[in-house]
């Protein structure tokens, strides 16, 4: 039976990680993370848990004792946020190459400097090659549901990898949304018990992670890592699919919004999806022929089935909340043309970079992006160069 709540993202994670009840949590405190650690250490001193918490001295040393947990047969969890994942840097690939499938609740806040505690995507977005899966939610209520598929996907015989579940800092993380939660029992009926193959504490099978990998090891090492990644998408569809039978929420790779015939649409990440599917409402009511799609996994990227779903607009819009400082756009405005370049889908793109560091995507930026994607359409170009929406002009004072 479903339990409805008013909760922030931070207590739906630190709710969905106690129905888990991992083995391990080693975590440090980080602003807008703080409370999801704070959150659980109550549940483990008051009984509610089984789960070993580890206050630990740094970020570092939590993805470090995450990684030794996990190793020896653990199921760990940890989160953290902005300077605290830059932190973890050398630790994050560790995990990834030793295939250990940790998860990790990563709450995402402006990467310094200058120094800025507020929403953007440019910590997780900086972790995307460190062979990490990544899925990102919109609002509360995804925090929560992926990150009870979140082991489901990682522990999966085929992956083996570790996943982050990313919500967007204070705009989510902090904001008291209606949700509804699963049983206790259903969560662990769901995600099941955590048997791994090798582990460093199986006498019986001598077992070394991490050890020192030479030349003529290295490549297949990595070539093993990216062939479990190409089994991420397949374990997320059927992980999303046993997920909706028990929660009548469906998942997928992204979300289609209104795209059944739309001409013009938006391609985004996180929490600004749900502004930007009002004004798609407004234009639809106007009789525009606009839609959206929203990213739910980005690594590995749905480079395929994000293509086929684009086939038939006339223009998209990009969005980045993160600055890749390449002169050439964001993360997804390097993934998506490149996916519709290998699926021979030509259309006009348009990459803008908006919300660095808080700041507010309004509905008024969405109305002129979907204008300008008209005005792209009859130009047919492609710019190489990002647009930038809501930020005050350079020669303008400070």
């Amino acid at each position: 039976m479903a339990i409805r709540d008013r909760i922030s993202g931070n207590e739906a994670i630190a709710l969905a990680i106690k129905q888990v009840n991992p083995d391990v949590m080693p975590a440090f405190p980080i602003t807008p993370s703080t409370e999801i650690p704070q959150y659980f250490c109550d549940y483990a001193a008051n009984g509610e848990v089984d789960t070993e918490f580890i206050p630990v001295e740094s970020e570092h040393s939590s993805m470090s004792a995450a990684i030794g947990a996990s190793a020896a047969g653990a199921r760990a969890v940890t989160a953290t946020s902005s300077c605290g994942l830059a932190f973890m840097w050398e630790e994050l690939y560790v995990a990834a190459s030793d295939r250990l499938p940790i998860a990790m609740a990563v709450v995402n806040r402006a990467l310094s400097g200058p120094i800025n505690i507020n929403a953007d995507h440019s910590d997780s977005m900086g972790a995307r090659d460190s062979g990490w899966i990544q899925v990102y939610s919109e609002n509360n209520q995804e925090a929560y549901d992926n990150f009870v598929q979140a082991y489901r996907i990682a522990e999966h015989k085929d992956v083996r990898l570790p996943i982050m579940v990313c919500q967007d800092g204070f705009i989510t993380s902090h904001a008291i949304e209606n949700i509804e939660l699963l049983e206790d029992k259903e969560v662990r009926g769901f995600v099941g018990e955590y048997e791994p193959e090798n582990y460093l504490l199986n006498e019986k099978e001598p077992y070394a992670v991490g050890p020192y990998s030479v030349s003529p090891y290295y490549f297949e090492a990595k070539r093993s890592q990216a062939a479990a990644v190409a089994n991420v998408k397949k374990v997320v569809l059927e992980v999303a699919e046993e997920f909706e039978k028990l929660s009548g929420r469906k998942y997928g790779l992204f979300e289609e919004y209104r795209m059944e015939d739309a001409e013009y649409a938006m391609v985004i990440i996180g929490s600004a999806a749900g502004t930007s599917k009002v004004v798609v409402d407004k234009l639809r009511d106007q009789g525009e022929k606009v839609g959206l799609i929203k990213i739910r996994l980005f690594r590995p990227f749905p480079g395929e089935e994000l293509a086929e779903a684009l086939k038939n607009v006339k223009a998209v819009a990009i969005m980045d909340r993160a600055e890749s400082f390449s002169d050439m756009g964001g993360p997804l405005g390097a993934e998506v043309p490149a996916a519709l370049f290998k699926g021979k889908v030509l259309l006009p793109c348009i990459n803008y970079i908006y919300g660095l560091g808080g700041r507010d995507l309004l509905v008024e930026h969405v109305e002129q992006i979907f204008a300008e994607l008209k005005e792209a359409e009859k130009e047919q170009f492609v710019e190489y160069a990002p647009r930038y929406i809501g930020v005050r002009d350079l020669e303008e004072r400070f």
